[in-house]
């Protein structure tokens, strides 16, 4: 996939005032959330641990709620961005904090499916978790922020953050409904 792609994952997080270069910088920033919780997810899919997914969903709530004091924020801001002199990523944005809470619901339906031990639950709600995740991870396209554009009726910027599309401003910061 192209820097467009990567782009267009930025802007679609909320970074809408990000330049081209400053997209280079924080797309991979943005990325170690969703690595983390990958890795979290797959142990608790190979363990089938419905305490992971309740502590998982807690800390996405948490993010949700407390944006500033989001630990993987927090993370990624002390041992990546301080010691290799990286901008420092800040509280997420609406269309990422959405995303958040959709991941957080999800891995809550996760665990309290499996606690019940209602098995067919949890298999359908993991595999739609692994989807939104691998779509996240492997194809740079957040399914979270993408519903949030669409539900707040912003469609024309919606679809032109799509991975597949040009990026959406050709380098100019421009309001999505400014352009529609």
């Amino acid at each position: 996939m192209d820097d467009a792609s990567k782009s267009n994952f930025v802007l679609q997080q909320g970074f809408r005032d990000a330049t081209v270069s400053e997209c280079g910088v924080r797309y991979p920033a943005l990325m170690f959330q969703p690595r983390v919780i990958g890795v979290v997810v797959l142990a608790g899919l190979l363990l089938q641990a419905w305490p992971l997914f309740l502590v998982l969903s807690a800390v996405l709530w948490w993010n949700v709620a407390f944006p500033r004091w989001s630990p993987f924020d927090a993370l990624y801001n002390r041992l990546i961005a301080a010691p290799r002199n990286l901008p420092r990523l800040p509280p997420a944005p609406a269309p990422r904090r959405f995303a958040q809470g959709m991941a957080g619901a999800f891995a809550l339906g996760i665990a309290a499916s499996l606690f019940l031990g209602w098995s067919a639950a949890a298999y359908v709600l993991e595999g739609f978790m692994v989807v939104a995740l691998s779509a996240l991870i492997f194809g740079r396209f957040c399914l979270g922020s993408y519903i949030f554009l669409l539900l707040k009726g912003d469609r024309t910027f919606a679809s032109r953050t799509l991975p597949w599309a040009g990026r959406p401003d050709a380098g100019a910061s421009q309001s999505p409904r400014a352009s529609a």
